[in-house]
């Protein structure tokens, strides 16, 4: 299977919804991470 960045983004979604239900006080870094992850991907920095 090939992961593309269409791809990647459901699944950086997913993991940020599991890790809030998990420890609801990681919200902030959870967050700042899929907007600094969703940034890089939508400028296409890593391709």
């Amino acid at each position: 299977m090939h992961i593309s960045i269409a791809h990647l983004q459901p699944i950086v979604s997913l993991i940020a919804g599991v890790l809030i239900l998990i420890a609801p006080r990681l919200l902030n870094y959870v967050v700042a991470a899929f907007l600094i992850i969703s940034g890089v991907l939508g400028l296409h920095l890593l391709s």
